[in-house]
């Protein structure tokens, strides 16, 4: 079984088992960082699960995982796996989180999948390979203006990091046709790739939020560029059309 094979497999199988708990009763909630940075008990069980399928397939492999997952391979390659992007939006019944799932070699992202359990839409990608969205190939946008350009962004749980987050969001929406904050890096990484929205940045993410969703938008078109740390946030991530994408970096970076 192919890497990007066994990525869709497992990602498919976490969000089924997500699905059952979204739909049941409240979840085992506890802070993590900041009281507003929350995990629940389903976070922790799909990603137990997802570690024990790969650990089946893939024994030499490495893993790291947002909920605690770290194990040093010796095959030289490492999964990077966020079991549950968008947990507030889980936690709260609004249907816009995904399981985000890559695999990596020392030259970056081979393979990537993130799957979103409510719509049943899987995105993929292999380097070198295309964007795909249950298989069909995507591009990006054409957009060429940023004051056209649908851009989405994220905030962080530090409220210190919010308050400059907020500054930055009220000196770029008068460039732009508009601004959205949905809550998934993941989703907001993938829509972009497939042209829902035309660029995308955020500071204070981690390697889990983007390894996958960054890949699936390289294969689609896109600029992808690490945003530096900005104190008090943490660096970040930039993806955009080719034509805006300068013009946004000069106004987030």
């Amino acid at each position: 079984m192919s890497l990007l094979a066994l990525a869709e497999r497992v990602a498919r199988e976490a969000g089924a088992q997500l699905l059952e708990a979204y739909a049941g009763p409240a979840a085992d909630v506890q802070s993590k960082s900041t009281s507003t940075d929350l995990v629940s008990a389903a976070d922790h069980a799909a990603e137990e699960l997802i570690r024990s399928r790969l650990a089946a397939e893939r024994p030499d492999d490495g893993i790291l995982g947002e909920e605690g997952a770290d194990v040093t391979g010796s095959s030289g390659l490492r999964w990077v796996v966020d079991p549950l992007d968008g947990t507030t939006n889980f936690l709260f019944g609004i249907p816009q989180w995904a399981v985000s799932i890559a695999v990596e070699d020392a030259e970056g992202v081979v393979a990537g999948v993130v799957y979103d359990p409510s719509r049943d839409e899987l995105w993929a990608a292999e380097r070198g390979g295309e964007a795909l969205l249950d298989g069909r190939p995507v591009r990006c946008s054409d957009r060429t203006s940023l004051a056209e350009a649908l851009i989405v962004t994220g905030f962080g749980y530090d409220a210190d990091a919010r308050a400059a987050q907020a500054a930055t969001v009220a000196a770029l929406l008068p460039e732009v046709r508009d601004i959205r904050r949905f809550g998934s890096a993941a989703l907001d990484l993938v829509w972009t790739a497939a042209g829902r929205y035309d660029g995308y940045y955020e500071r204070g993410i981690h390697h889990w939020d983007v390894a996958a969703g960054g890949l699936i938008c390289e294969r689609a078109g896109l600029v992808v560029e690490e945003l530096p740390a900005a104190p008090p946030q943490g660096a970040g991530i930039l993806v955009a059309t080719p034509a805006i994408f300068g013009e946004l970096q000069r106004r987030v970076a």
